[in-house]
């Protein structure tokens, strides 16, 4: 008895999926049945056990990057600590994923050669982006200023209110939002206000020449020790009148006290009010900037006198010289 010759696409128990295509679409599911106990059931379970695993392995990089994160925020700094919290997670999601993929038995070779190709032309079309993101990466580690700082970067002046991997977001006093590239930031000076728990004011006051200059001090002494309550004292603190600079119409002099940070502002007004009021009270005058000018008496009989005649010089000759030839002059 013959046996049924089989279709030219491969034998009924042929494990591909176009075969099995093609029966489905005859109605013959024979062929379904083999493919799913050959080639379906025995992926399967690996599939899933991968899965699985990925699975359970985000709750364990989630509970990793809390952990490790969590000192961080608390101790150092809490843009730093959720970066860390951040780098933490995806690494281990990726080396999970890999791990699992090999198993699994896929090409990571080729897949690795396509991602490195692909990252190259990426980067070469995102310069700026990526720029923007090493300047994030290097302030948020080495952090020349944290969240609530007050700074003085790119040109302008805020309160840090956030820092991310591409901009930072600063809140001016006057209640704008600036958002400005880290790129900008780290290739600038960076200007950190409020690092420091102490700040030195300085006021800068002239005075008149006629004033004395023991009076001049003494009122400028008891302007700044009205403040002594809210002075910071100690080595290299306290208070200091100084005599700076004999200017072109006032006697300069700078008066000096350091404060909290947080009062800078509040007694650089206060202090400026008092030596203005203590200098009234002295007598003592703040001048107007002023300059000298000097004129010269000129009589009208001098006025009127002719003016001299310019003489020009007489035009001369071309003259031989001692072979005979003549010699240009200019007229």
């Amino acid at each position: 008895m013959s046996t049924p010759e089989t279709p030219t696409g491969g034998s009924p128990t042929e494990s591909t999926f176009d075969g099995v295509l093609s029966q489905m679409l005859n109605a013959d599911f024979q062929g379904v049945g083999e493919y799913l106990g050959k080639t379906v059931l025995p992926n399967l379970i690996p599939a899933c056990i991968g899965l699985a695993v990925v699975f359970c392995g985000y709750f364990v990089a989630k509970y990793l990057s809390r952990v490790i994160s969590r000192p961080i925020r608390q101790r150092i700094d809490e843009t730093f600590g959720r970066f860390v919290g951040t780098a933490i997670f995806y690494s281990v999601m990726l080396s999970l994923i890999a791990a699992v993929a090999s198993k699994l038995g896929a090409p990571l070779g080729g897949m690795a050669a396509i991602l490195a190709a692909a990252g190259f032309a990426i980067g070469l079309a995102f310069q700026g982006t990526l720029s923007n993101f090493a300047a994030g990466v290097l302030m948020i580690v080495f952090r020349p200023f944290k969240v609530g700082d007050m700074v003085n970067i790119a040109g302008v002046s805020g309160k840090v209110n956030e820092i991310d991997l591409f901009t930072t977001t600063l809140d001016t006093p006057d209640n704008r939002r600036l958002i400005i590239p880290n790129s900008s930031i780290s290739g600038s000076t960076i200007e950190n206000i409020s690092f420091h728990a102490h700040r030195r004011v300085e006021v800068i006051v002239g005075v008149d020449y006629d004033a004395d200059t023991d009076a001049t001090r003494q009122a400028l002494h008891a302007a700044v020790d009205a403040f002594l309550h809210e002075t910071i004292h100690g080595e290299g603190r306290g208070t200091a009148v100084i005599l700076s600079n004999l200017g072109d119409s006032a006697v300069e002099w700078k008066v000096r006290m350091w404060v909290k940070s947080a009062d800078y502002w509040r007694l650089m007004e206060s202090l400026t009010v008092e030596i203005k009021r203590q200098l009234d009270q002295a007598g003592i005058g703040i001048p107007y900037p002023q300059m000298d000018v000097h004129l010269n008496r000129v009589d009208a009989a001098e006025l009127q006198r002719p003016a001299r005649p310019r003489l020009r010089p007489a035009r001369r000759e071309n003259t031989p010289d001692m072979h005979g030839s003549k010699l240009p002059y200019a007229s």
